[in-house]
């Protein structure tokens, strides 16, 4: 579910230089405290289970991505947690967890109808009777996409001790809530910049409780922020816990 640019095993390495101290983990981590079992749908390198488990949780984790290179550092780092590689539109179970979450915004990842709808269906079969699904999507309102310019790029310190360039550039207009952008990462350790292209979907309110639904599940609370604000048009984020209907 990430970056096509960290499926290379040496660029997973620096996944999480490039993205430490996220504000959703901080979020999430409370819910994933208070479910005794827990399915993250990609993963990623697994931080947020990590975080769990050094926070204290004895029951079931179980991460779930595509990339065996993300899931490489997961396993190092956390032998103690199910590490699963594929997707959620081809992983079964039935009934097994109190709470499925995906963060990163992971959900926009899932840009046909089709690939949505199977996703959604597989995830509610994941769930307990009472179980929760919570993610998170950007807000298209907010029109994110326009601040990805290479202007706005972040700059941090590699475990080599180089300084790292990391910038996203959109591509054409916005079609369809559909935006393509590249994700570039510079530095001393590359010959030259090392560049992937993406397609995220943005999804507004409606069509996301449309989407919930069709798949037997409801909205059961939403937020429009990490500080958990309410929802509103200006909100960057669309926070969703979604409950089996």
């Amino acid at each position: 579910m990430v970056d096509r640019l960290f499926s290379d095993p040496e660029l997973a390495e620096l996944y999480d230089t490039l993205y430490a101290g996220r504000d959703d983990f901080a979020f999430c981590l409370p819910f994933v405290m208070s479910a005794r079992t827990v399915l993250d749908v990609g993963c990623g390198t697994g931080e947020l289970l990590h975080l769990a488990r050094e926070a204290g949780h004895t029951g079931r984790l179980c991460g779930l991505d595509p990339a065996e290179a993300m899931l490489a550092q997961a396993r190092r780092r956390r032998p103690d947690v199910e590490w699963v590689l594929g997707d959620p539109e081809t992983a079964r179970w039935e009934g097994e967890f109190e709470l499925v979450v995906m963060t990163g915004h992971t959900f926009q990842v899932f840009v046909e109808d089709d690939r949505l709808r199977s996703s959604l269906a597989s995830i509610r079969s994941a769930l307990t009777r009472d179980g929760r699904f919570m993610f998170d999507t950007r807000n298209p309102a907010a029109r994110a996409w326009e601040h990805w310019v290479p202007e706005n790029g972040v700059e941090v310190t590699d475990p080599r001790g180089g300084v790292l360039r990391s910038w996203h550039e959109m591509e054409g207009p916005v079609a369809g809530g559909l935006v393509t952008f590249t994700h570039t990462l510079a530095g001393p350790r590359w010959d030259v910049p090392q560049t992937s292209r993406s397609t995220l979907r943005f999804l507004g309110t409606e069509a996301l409780s449309s989407f919930l639904a069709e798949a037997g599940l409801r909205v059961a609370e939403q937020y429009g922020n990490w500080d958990a604000g309410p929802l509103t048009d200006s909100s960057p984020e669309i926070i969703t816990v979604a409950v089996r209907s």
